[in-house]
């Protein structure tokens, strides 16, 4: 699930972590960031993600919100009662603007409706929170 030992990423490159059950989409954004350099992790829910956190670090996060095993609130949640500092990015299909709230409220720095953001701009939002 790793890209970490890929050649062609350079080292020093930004880890991100993509949580996402979709696994096409998954696959489109790890490759889409890869390209772009990144060194990209994947969990299909937030409990994996959960347990990649506790072993690796990174340097922002790519979210959805509903997610089996455990979704995307309740990892917020429980990395923000952990006193996480990793910037969070939503990508999500939810938004109403009590989800956004909710989801800013919990950490999130940006709020991506999947349907109104290409996948080629992606990279744009996070390279904006990681300068």
């Amino acid at each position: 699930m790793n890209e970490e030992n890929n050649p062609g990423v350079l080292s020093g490159s930004k880890k991100i972590l993509v949580v996402e059950d979709e696994e096409a989409l998954a696959n489109a954004l790890k490759l889409k960031l890869t390209s772009e350099k990144f060194v990209v992790s994947w969990a299909p829910n937030g409990s994996v993600a959960l347990d990649l956190l506790a072993q690796e670090s990174f340097d922002l996060i790519l979210t959805d919100l509903i997610l089996p095993v455990m979704d995307g609130f309740a990892m917020m949640q429980k990395l923000q009662e952990k006193g996480n500092k990793i910037p969070i990015i939503v990508l999500s299909n939810l938004g109403q603007a009590e989800d956004i709230d909710h989801a800013r409220s919990l950490g999130a720095i940006e709020f991506l409706i999947k349907s109104n953001v290409p996948l080629a701009r992606i990279p744009d939002y996070i390279n904006k929170i990681l300068k």
